[in-house]
């Protein structure tokens, strides 16, 4: 889509797709989350929230103007915002406190082959197919995803009962707009300064990543298919990183990962900056690919890290809505980094525009490292406890 409408419009017009995008998962992550955890029926929210993701993209293999591509995708987004919220909670919960990050590496791994063979084909398939084309395979295979849903076994089902309707609008209200003294589940041991790092990571992130393809076309001078090669390597690596991480937050903690992933997502902007700087397509190319490996380690750290942390300290009835709501958070910087990211390369330069990216990261890195206070023991010892009393 970023390939598409820059085209015909700007940067900042191609940065706002990917702020409809997050914006989408910013309004929804939490509400399919609360609607999970009251009814208990997550593989039915899971299901149904991917198959409606699928048909909101259809409309685009018939017409597929600037606007009609950043409405439908606000739309596809607020849908697909209850597959991640939904997956990680029912993986999570079958780790365990002893091995939460092990089970969400290899989770975590898995989504990066696919992302791995998202990248790589695209960068092959836009040169084949016709805008028409291109998004009807997406819909196809987001509705293939949610076919593969159906068949997950959810650990924790139909904890609440029935609810009528009138139930589950007054409960959703209570718990997504929480009075001041039914917030305690939002502040054990730093959860929300964590949802503030997410932030402003993800204003890093996608800040960047909004107007990358078009960066790698236009100034950097690769092919379609090099940028393909290039935006795949990141998820290449993390089908390794993201497992052995994975193993190492439940042996080090979740905190070091959070912090060394926040960090690693400002160097990876630093690094960008300089890319232009050799004349030779192949160095650009060299600096490229150090870039996005830094992207795969540093991200797969943070992921595993947080994932981990808020299976540690969330209550088992509200798992799945402290999942969405980092969805929300990191939905958050996906609308205000394009926007900002998008303005600053369109005013002044795309060098410009990464290295005030960066320096979100590090803001977000110190202030989590001040903040939060490491959870695994704290969960190991809370389910120790439950395991005693029955």
């Amino acid at each position: 889509m970023a390939v598409y409408i820059g085209r015909d419009a700007s940067p900042f017009a191609v940065s706002l797709a990917l702020t409809a995008y997050h914006l989408g998962m910013l309004l929804f992550a939490p509400v399919w989350g609360a609607v999970a955890d009251i009814t208990g029926r997550r593989r039915l929210v899971l299901v149904a929230t991917t198959a409606f993701a699928s048909v909101t993209i259809m409309p685009l293999a018939f017409s597929h103007g600037v606007w009609m591509q950043i409405g439908l995708r606000w739309l596809y987004a607020a849908f697909a915002a209850g597959f991640g919220s939904m997956m990680l909670t029912i993986v999570s919960e079958r780790g365990g406190a002893d091995r939460r990050g092990q089970s969400i590496g290899f989770y975590n791994s898995v989504t990066a082959i696919g992302g791995i063979g998202g990248r790589l084909l695209v960068g092959v398939l836009l040169g084949l197919f016709v805008p028409s084309t291109m998004y009807l395979l997406i819909a196809v295979l987001t509705a293939a995803s949610a076919f593969a849903a159906a068949f997950v076994s959810d650990p924790t089902p139909n904890q609440t009962g029935d609810l009528n309707t009138s139930e589950l609008v007054a409960e959703m209200r209570r718990r997504l707009l929480p009075s001041v003294g039914q917030r305690d589940h939002l502040s054990p041991n730093g959860l929300s300064w964590l949802y503030l790092g997410l932030i402003l990571r993800n204003m890093t992130q996608k800040g960047i990543g909004s107007v990358l393809p078009i960066f790698l076309l236009a100034e950097v001078g690769v092919t379609e298919f090099i940028m393909g090669a290039l935006l795949a390597v990141s998820p290449t690596l993390r089908t390794l990183f993201m497992y052995l991480l994975g193993r190492a937050t439940d042996t080090i903690g979740r905190k070091p990962l959070i912090v060394a992933g926040l960090t690693g997502a400002g160097v990876q902007a630093l690094v960008l900056t300089v890319v232009l700087i050799p004349s030779v397509l192949v160095a650009r190319i060299g600096l490229l690919g150090l870039g996005f490996t830094i992207h795969a380690i540093t991200f797969s750290a943070l992921t595993t890290g947080s994932v981990a942390f808020i299976g540690d300290v969330a209550p088992q009835d509200r798992e799945s809505e402290l999942m969405g709501l980092r969805t929300t958070a990191r939905g958050v910087g996906g609308v205000l980094g394009p926007l900002a990211v998008g303005a600053a390369a369109t005013i002044w330069s795309y060098q410009v525009a990464f290295l005030g990216a960066s320096g979100l990261a590090f803001v977000g890195a110190f202030v989590v490292a001040r903040m939060l206070v490491e959870s695994q023991h704290q969960a190991e010892q809370r389910t120790l406890i439950a395991r005693l009393r029955n």
